[in-house]
């Protein structure tokens, strides 16, 4: 067996990708509760993977055949209600993962140099995510995903010139119909996915250059005769070719203290994760919608449609504004913005724990926006809805124009040597 290994080795090397990567990859070792919510999405991705392997086996993506299919699966097939329940709430699960990821990365500059690349790989799985879950939101066939789709797809018609082409190119028809449903089904199962994997491998292998941040903002990985390390560089073996060029303080292998951190949150996330499945799937109404248990039906509009909740922030966002040309502009710069976060805050401090007041003030009133945005946006568009929309808009966008002003000549407390624990 040793000389079988030490074959494939010499031809694939799998156990140096496993050191580096994996066993002797070094950890920060003030890492906290928000250092979690990475392997929690590995962990949702893997379950959305798997489950939707095996619904696609009994799903028909046509419409004549895809609601009755949905509803086959939850009542005929063998434990085919506990697969749709893990990947409905699955999806549910991702973003809400991915949406507390993102914050860990606000709050503790995760974004900031040089971490810039690591960012836009993260934004990018989010975009892609977002394409995922509106491509999957289709599938079921029911009352509010069909309507839900036809309001989302029309947004494009508001593009001047090429609107009303790269609509008609979307739906691949005149309405939502069986085309569209086909070619969602494609992309939401094949393409999508590919990207999305491809997107995460970048995003793990950009983390594993740089190395990890933590929760005071300051490096651990640094430029060998740089800063004394008193002693204590290494604390374990790294791999020759991983200390060639850095030395590393404060830190230790992620196995096995960074796999048993990680256990205790899979094992808290898991109980939370089965409670809601086997006894709030529908989470009243916000992860299954009443509607939806409905069959398509193109001449029976719903009451109220309203996307999923984690669209919802970006929803009222564009219904906030009158012209719809101007919303899905503000739309998509709500999301452009995050992108372009890194190049927004000039501040050289990372952490909020050693940023002035106004910084962690404003963090709070975009937590705030960003929360009412996505409670206003599952709600009916009344006029006093609308005006609130448009308030917290403004405070969302108000966040980056803020942030690129002050952060220049902030106001900002000495930096610790070495990491700290509180």
């Amino acid at each position: 067996m040793e000389n079988l290994l030490n074959w494939v080795e010499k031809r694939i090397p799998a156990m140096n990708a496993y050191r580096k990567h994996m066993t002797e990859y070094p950890m920060p070792k003030n890492f906290n509760f928000w250092y979690m919510f990475g392997v929690l999405a590995m962990l949702v991705l893997v379950n959305q993977i798997l489950t939707g392997i095996w619904l696609t086996m009994n799903y028909v993506p046509s419409a004549e055949g895809a609601f009755a299919s949905v509803e086959y699966i939850m009542r005929d097939v063998e434990y085919g209600w506990l697969l749709r329940y893990m990947h409905s709430t699955g999806a549910s699960a991702f973003f809400v993962v991915v949406y507390l990821h993102m914050f860990r990365g606000l709050i503790y500059g995760s974004y900031q140099k040089p971490r810039e690349l690591l960012w836009l790989f993260g934004m990018l799985i989010f975009l892609v995510l977002m394409a995922e879950a509106f491509m999957g939101y289709l599938l079921p066939w029911g009352q509010m995903s069909y309507w839900g789709a036809q309001v989302i797809i029309s947004l494009f018609g508001a593009i001047p010139v090429i609107g009303d082409d790269l609509t008609l190119w979307i739906r691949g028809d005149y309405v939502v119909s069986g085309a569209t449903l086909n070619r969602f089904f494609a992309l939401h199962v094949v393409a999508l996915p590919i990207v999305l994997l491809l997107l995460v491998a970048l995003h793990v292998l950009a983390l594993h250059e740089v190395g990890s941040n933590n929760p005071d903002g300051i490096d651990t990985k640094l430029p060998k005769g740089e800063a004394d390390d008193d002693g204590q560089q290494s604390q374990f073996k790294f791999h020759p070719d991983y200390t060639k060029k850095y030395k590393i303080i404060d830190s230790i292998p992620f196995h096995p203290y960074g796999t048993v951190k990680d256990l205790i949150g899979v094992g808290v996330f898991g109980i939370l994760f089965a409670y809601v499945i086997f006894f709030n799937p529908e989470m009243g109404g916000y992860f299954l919608e009443p509607p939806n248990f409905e069959a398509a039906n193109p001449l029976k509009t719903p009451e109220h449609i309203a996307p999923v909740w984690y669209f919802t922030p970006f929803y009222a966002i564009l219904r906030a504004i009158p012209d719809k040309l101007i919303g899905v502009i503000a739309m998509g710069a709500s999301i452009v913005m995050l992108f372009i976060l890194p190049w927004l805050d000039r501040c050289r401090v990372r952490s909020y724990r050693y940023r002035s007041k106004l910084h962690l003030a404003n963090i709070v009133q975009f937590v705030i926006a960003f929360i009412a945005l996505g409670i206003l946006g599952a709600l009916p568009a009344t006029p006093t809805y609308t005006l609130l929309a448009q308030i917290f808009s403004f405070c969302y966008f108000m966040f980056f124009v803020l942030l690129f002003f002050y952060s220049k000549n902030e106001a900002t407390k000495p930096l610790p040597e070495r990491v700290t624990f509180k």
